[in-house]
């Protein structure tokens, strides 16, 4: 755990309201999150963020085309804020991401080679779109993988479910975050 950060990933008010299941989620994450301060685990929050005219929505990409009908992620919405039960304290890092993933984009690749950071635990809504999308990449760069399960979450229950327990394990550690806290306080 010595080189790993957990990474909150679009934990934005629009998305938090479009997904939360009434099952627990936020305090479940707010619990991982405190674990790893508490065990000196960087926090790195990620949210999607589109500028201004959209300049990089491509008319090609249907997700991008959606996400503008929706009127979800533009830049200093109060809907694209990081939701309050989960937010960043003065140190935290903040990255924004223009796609999917949380490297599409964004400073992620530099803010984790500057802290020599070789390990990320991933949280996030939705495991059909950042989590997957990041894990992918991330598996592409060589960095060691966890997926807190009950911390990710999806609109569809059945794709969540399968993702974390059929796909996700070919390429990462998945436990739930009480399994992972038990590991972190024993390091």
């Amino acid at each position: 755990m010595a080189n790993s950060a957990l990474l909150v990933m679009d934990l934005q008010r629009d998305v938090v309201a479009l997904a939360d299941d009434g099952s627990g989620y936020l305090p479940r994450l707010r619990g991982a999150i405190d674990g790893a301060r508490a065990a000196g685990i960087p926090v790195i929050y990620v949210v999607m963020g589109l500028r201004p005219g959209d300049p990089e929505v491509s008319p090609r990409s249907k997700v991008m085309a959606n996400i503008l009908r929706a009127g979800l992620f533009a830049e200093g919405a109060p809907g694209t804020e990081i939701h309050d039960e989960v937010a960043p304290r003065q140190g935290d890092v903040v990255v924004t991401k223009r796609r999917g993933s949380a490297f599409s984009g964004s400073d992620l690749d530099l803010v984790l080679r500057a802290r020599d950071i070789d390990s990320l635990v991933l949280t996030g809504i939705a495991t059909s779109a950042v989590v997957l999308s990041t894990l992918w990449h991330a598996v592409d760069l060589d960095f060691g993988l966890t997926v807190l399960a009950d911390a990710c979450l999806d609109t569809d229950p059945e794709v969540h479910r399968m993702l974390t327990e059929k796909l996700f394990p070919q390429w990462a550690d998945v436990l739930t975050v009480e399994d992972w806290l038990k590991a972190v306080a024993q390091q």
